[in-house]
């Protein structure tokens, strides 16, 4: 019998990874904030699920533990560290200009327990920052460390609406980003033109994944354009596809001029369906 353990699920800065920590027989409820024990500090999370039983097996490291709910004390300890990432943030940015480094400076954020400041920024490449954390170190009484982040990320720290009018997936329910290409797009017969299938973050929209696996499946079972077709009006070429209605215009022998429309259950391939990789 699997060995099984309880778990609640935490999510810092309100969005990004789900991360699952031991509630120590406590019960937590979801929007709970709590103190937990991170990497290397004391920090401050939010609920995502509440307790619930996992196979120990399906763990990929030791869980950390949920130290206690968070009060009304430790609330307006955040509150007050907020002012003091808003000052050192400024710091950040006039340092980052001084030192005439290639990147931008999106985010300062303190730790719980106030011992350190994160700062966050986007670059292009590699940045040798060395001389710049050293600069911060000398301005601040607790340790500094810098993180590079991509553009989807700083759209995850700071949310926003989509083009479809709701939350961005990334900073209200996406745990990881998904692997988004443009043979998605393609897959799917959507525009290519990048306003268009492109978030605000500049990169492809997450949500292009969400029916992959139904678009799959119908790529499979749907004649291709190009593809010769039986139909009990003789045969022909499809000359065009819609996967979501099933129709499909068929370019007969006897008169391809003017293709005829059919439902895909009523042709025949004439060759070995698509299997994709």
């Amino acid at each position: 019998m699997e060995d099984k353990v309880t778990i609640v699920g935490v999510r810092f800065d309100g969005a990004g990874r789900v991360y699952s920590f031991d509630p120590q027989d406590v019960v937590y409820a979801q929007g709970d904030d709590v103190i937990v024990e991170s990497e290397h500090n004391i920090d401050m999370a939010k609920i995502v699920f509440g307790n619930r039983e996992v196979e120990r097996s399906t763990l990929l490291k030791p869980l950390k533990n949920v130290i206690r709910k968070a009060d009304a004390v430790d609330l307006e300890t955040m509150t007050r560290y907020a002012q003091r990432e808003k000052s050192a943030f400024r710091i950040f940015v006039q340092k980052i200009g001084e030192h005439k480094l290639p990147m931008e400076p999106v985010k300062a954020r303190s730790t719980f327990d106030g011992k350190k400041m994160v700062f966050y920024f986007l670059a292009e490449n590699r940045v040798d920052f060395r001389e710049l954390v050293k600069d911060l170190a000398q301005q601040f009484r607790f340790r500094v460390e810098l993180l590079q982040i991509n553009a989807r990320s700083e759209a995850q720290m700071f949310g926003g609406l989509g083009l479809c009018g709701r939350a961005f997936c990334c900073s209200s329910h996406l745990s990881e980003f998904p692997k988004i290409t443009l043979k998605l797009a393609k897959g799917q017969n959507l525009s290519l033109n990048s306003e268009k299938i492109s978030g605000a973050c500049g990169r492809l929209m997450c949500c292009l994944s969400y029916e992959e696996d139904a678009y799959r499946h119908l790529r499979r079972v749907t004649p291709a354009v190009g593809e010769p077709v039986k139909t009990a009006q003789g045969r022909g070429v499809v000359t065009d596809n819609n996967m979501l209605s099933g129709i499909v215009k068929v370019a007969l022998e006897r008169n391809p001029a003017a293709p005829q429309p059919f439902h895909r259950r009523e042709v025949e391939r004439l060759q070995p369906r698509r299997e994709e990789n």
